[in-house]
């Protein structure tokens, strides 16, 4: 898995699409949490549930269908005014690509079984093609090494420089 800062760093890049009205610290810090709730299925681990199952670490948690739902959850539950307007809809949109993004950078990394975009579906596990992201360490302790450390390096070139020149970009474009 990307680690949670690469997670949280890619949703606040992408909120920055939005209007200052409307990108708010709420808005980043749901953003930032649909970014990285798909890896609370690590605790799956404890109850004895294989990698590999459907509610197994990089399963449904990881799907499309997962981040859609969310995004239509969190959005229900805080911008429950909004719901049926155009705002809404693209807080639904920016929640889901903020939870989907999660299985797409996993999907880059360099470990792990794969990423089950399809379940219920289809649990078939996908990587993408090209895979720079160091697979990140599982826990706290492994997170705070010498392994922790390598991949925060490699995700500032993988995930950091382009999350940047995209939020430059839309400063860019704004400014316009």
């Amino acid at each position: 898995m990307a680690s949670i800062f690469a997670h949280a760093f890619t949703a606040y890049a992408f909120g920055k699409s939005f209007s200052e009205k409307i990108y708010t610290k709420k808005l980043w810090i749901l953003g930032g949490l649909c970014a990285i709730i798909p890896d609370a299925d690590v605790v799956s681990f404890k109850f004895g549930i294989a990698y590999e199952d459907f509610w197994g670490h990089r399963g449904f948690s990881h799907s499309l269908l997962f981040a859609f739902l969310l995004g239509i959850l969190i959005t229900l539950i805080f911008y429950y005014k909004s719901i049926l307007t155009r705002t809404g809809l693209y807080l639904m949109l920016y929640f889901s690509i903020c939870t989907a993004s999660h299985g797409i950078l996993d999907a880059m990394t360099t470990g792990g079984l794969g990423i089950a975009f399809f379940s219920p579906f289809d649990n078939t596990r996908y990587f993408l093609p090209w895979r720079p992201i160091q697979v990140s360490p599982i826990g706290a302790s492994k997170f705070f090494s010498i392994w922790g450390l390598k991949v925060i390096l490699n995700e500032l070139i993988w995930v950091g420089i382009p999350t940047t020149l995209y939020i430059i970009v839309i400063r860019f474009f704004r400014k316009s």
